[in-house]
């Protein structure tokens, strides 16, 4: 059975070599283990990790944090990163955390989560949708890093 809870601090270790996974499996650059930890432990305020369990370990996570305004300018989440281990996909982890994250929101009294998938993984938008989630083709996701962030900062 998998079972989900907030992440605890002595979660950093597992939940950082699940981190290290996930950066491999997307095929992106990693930092090293102690940075990992070290941006687990100075997470910016407002950021939250669920963590699933399976048997005693760790083989997923959710981080999501509150977002104001959605429409009717209402509060909701935003899932930034959800993950599940190779090894244990199909057991219902990625199901459990968003489930959890579900009832989070709505005890909070937030009514939305919004999140961005990958549109040419079509066996993981397969899954949201069964989830009743639906997809927002008329939103485009931008991102602003590197030359472009510090040029803008400029002026």
């Amino acid at each position: 059975m998998v079972a989900v809870r907030p992440c605890r601090e002595t979660d950093h270790p597992a939940l950082a070599g699940l981190m290290a996974e996930m950066q491999a499996h997307y095929g992106v650059p990693c930092p090293p283990d102690a940075e990992i930890r070290a941006g687990l432990a100075k997470r910016p305020a407002g950021t939250e990790l669920l963590v699933a369990e399976h048997g005693d370990g760790l083989i997923g996570f959710a981080a999501f944090s509150a977002i104001y305004p959605g429409p009717g300018l209402k509060p909701g989440f935003f899932l930034k990163e959800i993950y599940v281990t190779e090894t244990a996909r199909g057991l219902g982890a990625g199901r459990a955390l968003l489930a959890e994250l579900a009832r989070l929101a709505l005890a909070r009294g937030l009514r939305r989560i919004d999140w961005t998938a990958a549109r040419d993984n079509e066996r993981l938008l397969r899954f949201y949708e069964s989830l009743g989630a639906k997809p927002q083709p008329e939103k485009v996701f931008f991102r602003l890093t590197g030359e472009g962030l510090a040029r803008l900062a400029e002026g």
